[in-house]
């Protein structure tokens, strides 16, 4: 009897000398010394995963870790979610399963920047590796017609921010983010814009959002641009917005603004056509668009850039100020003997000059 004794305490003591070890190999700090990623497919199980974390030199024992899991689990295997996980060096084993249970997963980032066309948002998509990509070499049409939105033009609609996202998520779902959060915000303004607008849809206040970010990259200047377009569009101005006319060239814009392209017909040509053209020229930020629905009207309709280099405008009220401020704009870039920039007309002033 006592011998049974003996045995049965002796194996109690190496069960519980046994199951310390495990506990302490689950516990323990791990043996890498560098942060380590890894990629948990979809359908994988925990033995898959932790020889796969031996093999990256992150786990000492896997097959210790996966019992200790059935013994104290009661052969429940843990929540793994899909997805990249980083793993910080000396992680646990307890440590690293708990970031697979919760789905920490490193999130990839992909930035709009406001004023960029679809066209940029569709490329930076398209060369994004951590992207799924499902709407290569489709037309902008089906592209919409993807995201349930079959017949609208897409220029305009996508909010430019900095999504995040895990990797392997479709081309598909970061638009369809996009789409959505430029939805919240143009509705958000709509809500709260200026009574006795010229302008009825919130569509149309995208489309004059759109040009006032191409307009100035000034925030505090936003509310006076858009004060200006209104003031012409009360009193039935062309807009003569650049801009707009660089959007209806296409592909033949090269850089400049000539006096033929300003007197040549298009669908966006403000030059040639009153009101607002036909669509969206870019995608505007959240202040562009609050500026559209809630201009600074101060009875100024003209606009040119001024020397100081910032991005800023001159504006004026009457033509003949106007026209001084164009003068002297075009007499200091000669005296610096600056070449217009990008979106300036021959006569090298950005924004609005009368003809």
């Amino acid at each position: 009897m006592r011998k049974f004794f003996l045995v049965v305490v002796l194996l109690a003591a190496g069960i519980a000398v046994g199951y310390w070890w495990l506990q302490d190999q689950y516990y323990a700090p791990g043996p890498s010394t560098d942060i380590v990623r890894i990629q948990v497919e979809q359908g994988e199980s925990v033995r898959t995963v932790l020889t796969q974390l031996a093999k990256l030199e992150v786990v000492k024992r896997p097959r210790a870790i996966e019992f200790y899991l059935r013994i104290t689990r009661h052969n429940k295997a843990p929540r793994i979610q899909v997805g990249m996980y980083e793993i910080p060096a000396g992680s646990s084993p307890a440590q690293i399963l708990e970031l697979f249970d919760q789905g920490r997963v490193v999130l990839e980032q992909l930035t709009l920047v406001e004023g960029s066309r679809f066209a940029d948002l569709r490329h930076l998509l398209d060369n994004h590796a951590a992207i799924t990509h499902t709407l290569q070499g489709k037309s902008d049409a089906d592209v919409m017609a993807a995201l349930g939105h079959p017949g609208e033009f897409p220029e305009g609609r996508f909010f430019p921010d900095t999504y995040r996202f895990a990797a392997k998520t479709t081309d598909v779902e970061i638009l369809g983010l996009a789409y959505s959060a430029m939805q919240r915000v143009l509705d958000e303004a709509w809500q709260q814009r200026s009574p006795d607008l010229p302008f009825q849809t919130p569509y149309e206040a995208l489309i004059l959002a759109s040009i006032i970010e191409k307009e100035t990259g000034l925030p505090a200047e936003r509310p006076k641009i858009a004060g200006a377009f209104v003031t012409r569009l009360r009193k039935g101005m062309r807009l003569q917005t650049d801009p707009a006319v660089i959007y209806g060239l296409g592909a033949s814009y090269d850089g400049s603004i000539r006096t033929k392209d300003l007197t040549t017909d298009t669908p966006y040509n403000t030059y040639t056509r009153a009101g607002l053209p036909p669509t969206p020229i870019a995608l505007p930020g959240r202040e562009s668009v609050f500026a559209a629905v809630k201009p600074q009207e101060t009875g100024e309709i003209y606009f040119v850039a001024t020397a100081t280099g910032d991005g800023g405008h001159h504006f004026s009220k009457t033509l003949e100020e106007h026209n001084a401020a164009v003068k002297s704009y075009l007499e200091h870039l000669r005296a610096q003997q600056h070449k217009p920039q990008k979106g300036q007309t021959e006569t090298g002033a950005h924004g609005d000059i009368a003809r």
